[in-house]
């Protein structure tokens, strides 16, 4: 049965170009590991805060250990009508625990459940790509090396300036990208704060732990502003500048 956030107040059918407009799971399915992993950590805290049972908790976090496995199979299909990622795996995992899936939601939004699922993401392959970056430059280093005694022009205005040596042409780029690999640890490091946590805007009334997911999560520590948490996308302007700026070193390299 597919979802939408609207349904518990509207109980009317909206029109499928409505649905199709506002509809994200063909976008944001990508975040299924996300959403699965933030889920799992929300629940543990929950339990350990005595907000949920451990008999709750045993049937969420195995409900979600099988999504997780039947999304990676093709067993579980993302192509359906559910709003977004989100009410997709809640959806499968009250279908497959009953009321214990419904209770996963508690001091939770989609607001900030959103925030942290696509952090998570950026997170993740910012670290990536750092350590692709670094290959890179052992790669550069290392043939700069075999190259110190190879002599070539040096150009400056389409012109020939002085001679230098091939080790020393490519390693202008192993500074280039060494400069980029800064850039992406540095957003890293700035941008791994837990959004978890921050409710609608504002927190949650029930007795929490965001130091507790944050922690399982990986993160330094929960962020310090909720409204600016829920609205916060800096992290992903970040990750398309790098990117950007390592690309165009990347084609001047070739």
């Amino acid at each position: 049965m597919s979802q939408k956030i609207a349904s518990a107040r509207i109980s009317q059918k909206s029109s499928a170009l409505l649905q199709d407009l506002n509809n994200s799971l063909p976008f944001d399915k990508i975040l299924y590991k996300e959403d699965i992993e933030g889920s799992r950590a929300h629940a543990y805290m929950l339990c350990e805060q005595g907000i949920i049972s451990k008999e709750d908790y045993g049937q969420i976090e195995k409900g979600l250990v099988e999504i997780l496995a039947e999304v990676e199979s093709g067993v579980f299909v993302l192509d359906g009508d559910d709003e977004d990622i989100h009410m997709a795996i809640e959806g499968r995992l009250t279908d497959k625990v009953g009321d214990a899936g419904k209770r996963l939601h508690t001091a939770r939004s989609r607001n900030d459940q959103v925030a942290l699922d696509f952090r998570l993401y950026v997170q993740k392959n910012t670290k990536a790509i750092a350590g692709l970056l670094l290959e890179n430059i052992s790669t550069f280093v290392s043939v700069s090396e075999k190259n110190a005694e190879v002599m070539l022009p040096g150009m400056t205005h389409l012109q020939h300036a002085q001679p230098i040596n091939f080790g020393y042409h490519l390693m202008a780029y192993v500074s280039m990208f060494k400069r980029d690999y800064e850039r992406f640890m540095d957003s890293y490091t700035r941008n791994n704060y837990s959004p978890l946590g921050c409710a609608a805007l504002a927190g949650t009334p029930h007795n929490i732990s965001r130091q507790s997911t944050s922690d399982k999560l990986g993160f330094t520590a929960p962020t310090l502003n909720c409204l600016d948490t829920v609205s916060d996308r800096d992290f992903a302007l970040e990750i398309l500048f790098n990117i950007s700026t390592m690309m165009m070193h990347v084609k001047s390299s070739e």
